[in-house]
Parts: structure tokens; C-alpha cells; sequence
């Protein structure tokens, strides 16, 4: 991130005359970090300083580069898209960010998962797969996906046995899990 900021800045023919500043907070891929972050940005009311040999320039944060996963970029979408702050993601795939009437500032550079669920169900059906059963995470990205999934299987006549979603933290579920798969 810092080294394409920095060749944004150092080539005066993509943005004459404005320099772009950077403010990096790690969340960890964990939702209460990512949530008390993006209190952290809308709260600070602190300028974004870019300082060169000449002078100091300020101004206030245009947007948020965040999140790779689906459930943390909701809950920062939430909360910054109050403040009209935008919002770019690269990897949040849920369709239920697509939704502009909840996440109006929310932008990604990846297609939705709604793209992925009708490919997956096309695939099923080209290999004639007519009876099925699926399993998910047990997350915005999963449970979103595969609701997206089930739809698209739906239209194209795939009869779903069963679906299941678990977290990988949650060992008694995965294994009630396999004895779903099992049977």
C-alpha cells in the first residue's frame, strides 16, 4: 500500500499538485479491531498531514482502503458510511454489500459472490449433478454465499440434501458436520 502511494506521489502526471497521505491500522482480520479502528478514524476529527521539503499540507480523510474479509468490511461499512466516507475493498466478496441502500460508500474491485454462486451452480448442473449437499463457513462471507448459492441451484433444478455451515473454532460442530456429510 505504502509503495503504491508513493509512486502515486512521486509521478507528477497522475495527480499534478495533490499529494496523497496514508494513515495504516491492522485490524487483524478481527471484527471488534476493525470496528474500534474505524471509530478511531471517524472520531480522531485529526488531519492527515503530507510533509515534503517545501511545506506541510493537510486535509481530511477521503476514503478507507479496508478489509479483505466480508464480516469486518460491514461492520466498518456501518459505521464510516454515516460519516459519507468511502469505502474500497479487495476482497469483500458478499453480495449483500452490493446493497447501496445499506452500504451506500461501499465499493470493491472484485465481482460479488452472486457472480460465483450461479458459476457454481452451472457447474453442478453441467457435470449433472441433480442431487446435492453443501457446507459453508459459518460467516457474512458463507452464509451470504451460499444463500446465493442455494437460490441459483434452485432455478437451475439442483435438489440441495442438506447445508451445512460451521466455524473452524467450533470442533463439536464440524464434526456434527461430517456426520451430516456421512450419512
Amino acid at each position: 500500500m505504502i509503495f503504491a502511494i508513493e509512486e502515486i506521489n512521486n509521478n507528477t502526471e497522475l495527480l499534478p499538485g495533490i499529494k496523497l497521505g496514508y494513515q495504516i491500522l491492522d485490524s487483524c482480520a478481527a471484527v471488534p479491531v476493525a470496528v474500534q479502528a474505524a471509530f478511531q478514524l471517524t472520531n480522531s476529527g485529526e488531519n492527515i498531514f503530507y510533509m515534503n521539503n517545501n511545506c506541510s499540507q493537510s486535509g481530511m480523510m477521503a476514503s478507507v482502503i479496508a478489509e479483505s474479509g466480508s464480516t469486518p468490511s460491514i461492520s466498518i461499512s456501518r459505521i464510516i458510511g454515516s460519516f459519507d466516507i468511502p469505502q474500497v475493498s479487495h476482497f469483500a466478496t458478499c453480495a449483500c454489500l452490493s446493497d447501496k441502500q445499506q452500504f451506500p460508500n461501499f465499493f470493491r474491485t472484485i465481482p460479488s459472490d452472486a457472480f460465483q454462486a450461479v458459476a457454481l451452480a452451472k457447474l453442478v448442473k453441467h457435470f449433472g449433478w441433480t442431487w446435492i449437499g453443501t457446507v459453508c463457513s459459518d460467516s457474512d462471507y458463507g452464509n451470504n454465499g451460499m444463500a446465493s448459492f442455494l437460490q441459483a441451484a434452485q432455478k437451475e433444478g439442483i435438489c440441495v440434501e442438506f447445508s451445512e455451515a460451521f466455524h473452524r473454532t467450533q470442533p463439536r460442530k464440524t464434526e456434527m458436520v461430517a456426520d451430516v456429510i456421512r450419512r
